[in-house]
């Protein structure tokens, strides 16, 4: 059999094709993968359940358009602060109040110049009854209910706020015995929703959907009458895709979602 020269030049080019091919393969499946971590990667943020909702939406909108995946652990802001000081391997921490976002940044905890003001927090006094809650919160002065729910005041700021509440009517004392305090403003938010309080100091959020109160009656109280609720985030770890999000989150955009939750922004 007699192989014609053509034959023989084309199945040399061939092979040294081949040979080139697989010889950057490691290189080009190598940079594939890089591309793909660049492009999609994984955050943890630590998050204060008042605004685990706005949050949520706010996470959905920016994974929907970055492809980024972000795990959301909601707690009360006492709670995380103490994990992120055992080592807790967050990313993010966005607090409900502004003390533990300036402790860890005294403490070298968290990446300098990284803390800002997200949202300000606002407090109402709620109950799913319509009708229950007069204009002024009067309701909380008589007495007439069964239980009244706040946050524990050591350690959400919301509870503090309700706290500065019911002294500035001078009820702190009276009312102990009516009192039920939750772990956080979520559990005092669910002690109201469930029935087992006939009222209590929640956040403005988690009464809201799209600036529009889903159900019940409401006292929105001055807010001369407690401490400001500044809550502040910190960036704990210099991920790019950390950075990313707080770029996000500090948009026209989400600061128009965040709006529609209830708070205010700076």
């Amino acid at each position: 059999m007699v192989t014609s020269p053509l034959y023989s030049f084309s199945n040399s080019i061939l092979m040294q094709s081949l040979k080139s091919f697989f010889r950057l393969l490691p290189i080009l499946l190598g940079l594939l993968f890089a591309h793909t971590y660049t492009l999609a990667d994984e955050i943890y943020i630590a998050v204060a359940s008042n605004f685990a909702g706005a949050m949520k939406t706010l996470v959905n909108e920016f994974e929907g358009s970055t492809e980024h995946r972000v795990i959301l652990i909601p707690g009360s802001t006492g709670k995380h602060y103490a994990q992120i000081v055992n080592g807790a391997p967050f990313d993010l921490f966005f607090a409900a109040d502004k003390k533990r976002p300036e402790l860890l940044e005294v403490q070298g905890l968290s990446e300098p110049n990284s803390r800002f003001t997200y949202a300000i927090g606002k407090l109402v006094l709620w109950s799913p009854l319509d009708d229950y809650i007069d204009a002024d919160g009067n309701v909380v002065d008589g007495g007439d209910y069964h239980y009244l729910a706040i946050a524990n005041p050591k350690l959400a700021p919301y509870g503090r706020a309700a706290k500065e509440v019911i002294e500035s009517r001078g009820l702190w004392a009276a009312l102990q015995s009516k009192l039920v305090r939750g772990e956080n403003i979520a559990q005092a938010h669910q002690f109201v929703a469930s029935g087992n309080a006939s009222l209590g100091f929640v956040a403005l959020s988690q009464i809201v959907k799209s600036s529009k109160v889903i159900k019940g009656s409401y006292w929105k109280v001055p807010e001369e009458l407690y401490s400001p609720i500044e809550q502040q985030a910190v960036l704990l770890k210099n991920s790019d895709v950390a950075r990313e999000f707080l770029t996000y989150l500090k948009s026209d955009v989400a600061k128009a979602i965040i709006q529609g939750f209830g708070y205010g922004v700076p």
